[in-house]
């Protein structure tokens, strides 16, 4: 980058469910806005995150895993993941190169092969790998796509992460920043809220119960020393409510003071968090349901 000219733009990153974009997200923003789980199609909605640098402001969406839709929450979420594609400057490709070459990253490359719109390759989790095999994984993506840059980082360690950021800003275009240089998300933080109850509930749970579970947030009142939210979680199942609530409430209320910590540090005073389940049966394919919930809202 040349002179004093600042740098501005929209980038989006796509990949596989766990290749690390909600990590990298987390990383480049400084803060927390995105939740991770080892979990697969953790992340429902398109998440944006704002990195302001005295040479240019990137807004970076983050998207759902890409994978092929079974109910209709899925197709929601890849209809999100094809509209966050349109209309930026850049798209961001992440793969975990800690894994084999499959079908799944056939099938991406496929999703954004015709969108006409610069692309970068990530692979991510170099930690991983030995560094003789990162040069025919990076030869074999080079010969696949067009890509502009081909970066290998660790976006949990931080590794290499300044480098992308380097080659992000130089392929952006030149304007003023979209938005103030201390905002780091637009993300309400009642919807953030409903996140981590969600990232913490999926941490204890196992199987099915990750995916068949969603967080609406009923009540979410603010004075200057304490927050009070009023959150339902919802099941599709009574089996399913039996075990979000646990042994004498016992997972709840685990959940509960997990969430409760995050959402401290995250709105910086006390909060107040007071949880009910409730079973709503089929809503993963109810669409009045998913509008209500935000499922894959861009």
């Amino acid at each position: 980058m040349t002179g004093n000219a600042f740098h501005t733009g929209f980038v989006t990153l796509v990949g596989r469910p766990n290749c690390g974009k909600s990590t990298l997200l987390n990383q480049l923003v400084g803060e927390k806005i995105s939740i991770v789980t080892d979990k697969p199609q953790t992340t429902r909605n398109i998440i944006k995150g704002i990195v302001t640098r005295p040479d240019g402001q990137l807004v970076l969406l983050d998207t759902p895993g890409v994978h092929k839709p079974i109910h209709r929450m899925n197709s929601l979420m890849m209809k999100s993941v094809r509209d966050a594609m349109s209309e930026v400057d850049v798209i961001v490709l992440m793969v975990d190169a800690s894994q084999p070459f499959g079908k799944g990253d056939r099938f991406v490359l496929d999703l954004i092969a015709p969108i006409e719109t610069k692309k970068v390759l990530i692979l991510n989790k170099v930690d991983r790998v030995h560094k003789p095999d990162l040069l025919p994984l990076i030869d074999r993506y080079s010969k696949l796509a067009p890509f502009e840059e081909i970066v290998p980082i660790a976006a949990l360690t931080g590794e290499n992460v300044e480098t992308l950021m380097t080659v992000l800003f130089k392929l952006l275009p030149e304007g003023p920043p979209y938005y103030p240089e201390d905002q780091l998300s637009d993300r309400p933080e009642r919807s953030i809220a409903a996140e981590i109850i969600r990232e913490k509930l999926i941490d204890r749970t196992e199987d099915e119960l990750p995916y068949s579970t969603a967080v609406s947030i009923d009540r979410f009142e603010e004075s200057e020393t304490l927050c009070r939210i009023f959150a339902t979680v919802h099941v599709e199942r009574e089996t399913q409510k039996g075990i979000v609530i646990g042994k004498r409430g016992h997972l709840l209320k685990e959940v509960g003071i997990a969430a409760r910590q995050d959402l401290e540090k995250l709105l910086g005073r006390q909060v107040y968090l007071e949880m009910r389940v409730r079973v709503s049966a089929g809503w993963r394919d109810n669409e009045a349901a998913l509008k209500d919930l935000g499922v894959g809202d861009s």
